[in-house]
């Protein structure tokens, strides 16, 4: 079993709850890493037999730091139609409120279809020397992680305030070992970015996202399409202002296909 599907295991409870166990291979410096608490509020989803159709947009609002262990998630569809549905979805820990997630599923069918931005023209992935991660934290030796441009600098001496580099990165992004794309692992691959005000100064500070929305574009069959190649990833910001950063990022695949792109708030402190 891939890592990552070992680490979504639910079993189904009674009144709509799942249950089930962290998993210390996504883990990052005081609980998992956003990703992969998104992607478990996915599969709740995704398991779920009333569930119409694919995901188009999921909402995780990161109340803590998640404790190793046992950890339920509890799961409601406030509404559904023909077209979409929305879900409701809280995971808990004892009596504390970990994170609260909203998710749009819908009965996608053809139509329209322009895309009004283009995948940028990079070097392909097998040129591109990958991060070493050995040694490191834990979730990040998960992913592969190949950078084109705005690569992270540990290590390194914290930039001067009138120093600042760029909030911009530009990867190759991929799962350790190799697994074929799908909702799930796309919701995780959606948090797989270094935190722009880490990227930009150089240095840390006590930070953590509190927020994130990704919209889903893809089909499943351009899923099926890509299979397990690495995805290619932007990410950048526009505003760091009084405790908190946006984030932004874009995943495109196979074919030039852009597969999703989302925001989320980063909350830190001096």
């Amino acid at each position: 079993m891939h890592p990552l599907d070992h680490a979504l295991s639910l079993t189904p409870l009674s009144d709509g709850r799942l249950s089930g166990e962290t998993s210390d291979h996504y883990w990052n410096f005081a609980g998992p890493f956003g990703g992969y608490v998104a992607a478990l509020l996915m599969q709740a989803v995704m398991m779920d037999a009333r569930r119409l159709g694919p995901p188009v947009a999921q909402t995780v609002n990161y109340c803590g730091a998640m404790n190793k262990g046992a950890f339920e998630i509890a799961v409601s569809m406030d509404r559904g139609g023909k077209a979409t549905q929305h879900w409701s979805l809280r995971l808990t820990q004892g009596e504390l409120v970990m994170a609260t997630a909203t998710i749009v599923c819908a009965n996608r069918r053809e139509t329209f279809a322009h895309t009004a931005v283009a995948m940028p023209v990079v070097p392909s992935p097998e040129t591109v020397t990958p991060m070493r991660t050995d040694g490191r934290l834990p979730w990040l030796s998960a992913y592969d992680f190949r950078f084109v441009e705005g690569g992270p600098e540990f290590g390194a001496k914290p930039r001067p305030p009138g120093e600042l580099g760029s909030a911009r990165t530009v990867l190759w992004l991929s799962d350790t070992p190799a697994r074929p794309l799908d909702f799930v692992s796309l919701a995780a691959l959606s948090d797989c970015f270094i935190l722009r005000l880490v990227q930009m100064r150089r240095t840390m500070v006590p930070m953590g996202t509190v927020a994130m929305t990704t919209y889903f574009h893809a089909t499943e069959d351009e899923l099926t399409a890509h299979g397990s190649a690495p995805l290619l990833g932007i990410s950048d910001a526009k505003r760091f202002n009084a405790n908190f950063h946006d984030q932004f990022m874009e995943l495109w695949g196979t074919g030039g296909h852009l597969l999703a792109n989302g925001v989320q708030t980063v909350w830190y402190k001096e």
